[in-house]
């Protein structure tokens, strides 16, 4: 079964972060507030699909859909 990560999410849906898929990644996001245990809420998604808008650390953060993609969470 396929990881789920912030990209798969549904807009309002909310989960915690668990971790990266992929390492070059992981250090700008964790500079970003994306922490493992965080909770991250999908709020808005560009019209092409691309940026996407979460919430995280009690702010809201956007993201290409790419970065997104390696945020794993449950």
């Amino acid at each position: 079964m396929k990881n789920r990560t912030v990209a798969d999410l549904k807009i309002g849906e909310t989960a915690i972060i668990r971790g990266f898929a992929d390492d070059s990644l992981s250090l700008k996001l964790l500079e970003m507030g994306c922490l493992p245990g965080e909770e991250v809420t999908l709020k808005l998604v560009a019209p092409l699909g691309d940026p996407i808008a979460i919430r995280v650390a009690d702010y809201q953060l956007s993201l290409r859909k790419d970065e997104a993609s390696v945020i794993t969470v449950e």
